[in-house]
């Protein structure tokens, strides 16, 4: 059973930095991508970085030049280094990962930016 675990979430103050790790466990042959979604209270989710098996990346707008997304093959696991943290960052972020045969997603950890 493939499960994803996400972990470096918490409480910051603006201008901090945060780094999330997602961990994925189980067996999984092929994987196409991973990446990185937040819902804040009220809206829909979105994209925020998502990186694929060749290793290009894509970045949305809100986080060019503070949120970089990397991965580690080896432990099968994604970071987002997230600097210069706003309040409007503020959200649920979910890991997710893309297979042939399906997407497989995180339960979510909070991130809260506030002084």
């Amino acid at each position: 059973q493939v499960q994803l675990v996400e972990s470096g979430g918490g409480l910051v103050q603006p201008g901090g930095s945060l780094r999330l790790s997602c961990a994925v466990s189980g067996s999984i042959s092929i994987i196409n991508g991973m990446g990185w979604y937040r819902q804040a209270p009220g809206k829909q989710r979105e994209l925020v970085a998502r990186i694929r098996s060749g290793g290009s990346t894509d970045l949305a707008d809100s986080g060019k030049g503070r949120f970089t997304i990397s991965r580690d093959n080896a432990k099968n696991t994604v970071f987002l280094q997230m600097n210069s943290l706003k309040p409007e960052d503020t959200a649920v972020y979910y890991c997710n990962l893309i297979t042939p045969f399906r997407v497989y997603w995180g339960q979510g950890i909070q991130v809260t930016v506030s002084s």
